[in-house]
């Protein structure tokens, strides 16, 4: 599969400097941490782990997921992954891990060389009253563990939703690969219902740098494709 050019066009700049100013409040959350490591030890200490008392076993599920193959620079895509118990006994913790949002540069002397192919969009949030940015990603899903959401114990018969709200900021291949899991600590084991193995899936396709025709609404703040 052949790579297109990674230059990127001015209208993939706001999910690219979206994006970065997430990763510096992190960074920034991060230090105030550290530094008040010593104070919350031991409350940490005190909390539950997020996979403890899990239950060993394995639990069949099924799963159907939507991803479109063709993207385009700037353009904003929605990756859906619905899992639905299929078994007699509850899931301890359905959980999604997904690889392929990003990649990692080969270049030395940098701090962070992972480069996003997908940046996960922010959504409008209020925190203690005051307007706030949240990645578009699940919803309470947030765990300790790389790429991977979480979305609490599902009952036999139910089901549950994963979404992510993406923008593409890099023009070339791409490929996204998606696990399910029962749990976050590995003794419980999702199978796929229709013949068992470690639900998973995948999406490949390219991402064009031919930018969308996209415009900005009568309200001023909403983008909507096409042109008047």
């Amino acid at each position: 599969m052949d790579r297109a050019s990674g230059a990127r066009p001015a209208d993939a700049r706001p999910a690219l400097l979206r994006y970065a100013a997430r990763r510096r409040g992190r960074s920034a959350a991060l230090g105030i941490a550290l530094a008040a490591a010593p104070f919350a030890l031991g409350a940490c200490q005190s909390q539950k782990r997020q996979d403890e008392n899990e239950a060993a076993g394995s639990y069949p599920v099924s799963v159907t997921a939507t991803f479109p193959s063709a993207q385009k620079l700037a353009q904003r895509s929605k990756l859906e992954i619905n899992v639905r118990n299929t078994g007699p006994e509850t899931i301890p913790n359905i959980a999604v891990t997904v690889k392929g949002f990003g990649l990692a540069e080969k270049q030395e002397g940098l701090a962070d060389a992972r480069r996003p192919i997908f940046a996960i969009n922010g959504a409008p949030k209020a925190l203690a009253g005051l307007p706030e940015s949240k990645d578009a990603a699940p919803e309470g899903g947030e765990t300790n563990y790389v790429d991977t959401w979480a979305l609490g114990p599902l009952k036999p018969g139910r089901g549950r939703s994963f979404r992510w709200s993406v923008t593409a900021v890099r023009a070339g291949g791409y490929d996204l690969r998606y696990i399910v899991s029962a749990g976050l600590d590995g003794k419980a084991r999702a199978e796929d219902d229709g013949g068992g193995g470690r639900p998973s899936g995948s999406f490949s396709g390219k991402i064009s740098d031919d930018t969308p025709d996209t415009r900005v609404a009568d309200d001023g703040e909403t983008v909507v494709e096409g042109t008047r």
